[in-house]
């Protein structure tokens, strides 16, 4: 794999555009990843996905409301290309892309049916901003519907007692960048304060157990988390150190090569309405 770390043309993203981090997003889709959302679609409706990446939730989204219309949009021109390809080869014709600011959307006031967003308001410095503006975009009684990591909640098996510092630097660097690692947990708060109503808050965890999983997210610690570019940003905010890298690096040889090796990933859900 490779080592070389995208810069992203959006300043405040903490996660940037490398190979592997970009292998991660794919492996979304909207059966795993907008579950809580799925019995609020029918055909017919507009669906805005705001922050959607590479599209991969976003074409199953189209595929729930199809002759209903989805709109994706992501503030990195990249994402956006890929996520036209993917949807020219999926046959996708109802799901268009744009490259936008979600603090600044180009579409008018009660557009939108449904609003979604996965692992995107976390790297929002201004939540209220972004809030307020899918607000603004959705229909009144229109539903937003987001799914948000928790990284406290978060875990690998065994830690070696040492494992957890990763985690740990992935937290210094999201609220380094004024982003928020536990959006998961206060996501209904932040939609009170927003306005929407009728708030329903579920948790979940993605997790990884099979040799193909365990594999999977060795290479996403080894060749992301822990590549030089990343290691660099977090020594740069006094998070993190050279010598501490060689460490987890060792500490994650030894739990993929260990039988009973388990992590999850923890996120909260929420379904709100627009009043």
């Amino acid at each position: 794999m490779t080592m070389t770390q995208q810069m992203s043309a959006t300043p405040d993203y903490t996660m940037g555009f490398s190979e592997e981090f970009i292998a991660s997003l794919r492996r979304y889709n909207a059966e795993t990843s907008a579950f809580h959302l799925l019995p609020y679609l029918r055909p017919g409706l507009r669906v805005l996905d705001f922050g959607c990446g590479p599209g991969t939730i976003s074409v199953g989204l189209a595929n729930y409301i199809d002759p209903g219309e989805l709109r994706g949009v992501d503030m990195e021109e990249s994402q956006i290309e890929l996520a036209r390809e993917l949807a020219a080869a999926s046959g996708r014709s109802n799901a268009t892309f744009h490259v936008a600011d979600v603090t600044d959307l180009p579409f008018e006031n009660d557009f939108f049916d449904v609003a979604h967003g996965h692992n995107i308001l976390m790297h929002i410095p201004d939540t209220g901003a972004a809030l307020a503006e899918i607000m603004r975009v959705l229909k009144p009684g229109g539903i937003i519907g987001c799914r948000e990591m928790i990284t406290s909640a978060s875990f690998v098996y065994p830690d070696l007692n040492i494992i957890p510092r990763s985690w740990d630097m992935l937290r210094d660097l999201l609220t380094a960048d004024d982003g928020h690692p536990d959006m998961g947990m206060a996501m209904k708060d932040h939609l009170l304060e927003a306005g929407f109503a009728n708030i329903r808050m579920s948790a979940s965890f993605n997790t990884y157990n099979s040799p193909g999983e365990i594999a999977f997210l060795y290479n996403l610690a080894s060749d992301w988390l822990l590549s030089s570019e990343i290691t660099l940003a977090a020594i740069k905010y006094g998070a993190w150190t050279e010598e501490l890298s060689k460490r987890l690096r060792a500490a994650y040889d030894r739990w993929k090569a260990n039988p009973a090796a388990f992590a999850g990933v923890a996120y909260g859900e929420a379904i709100a309405n627009k009043p």
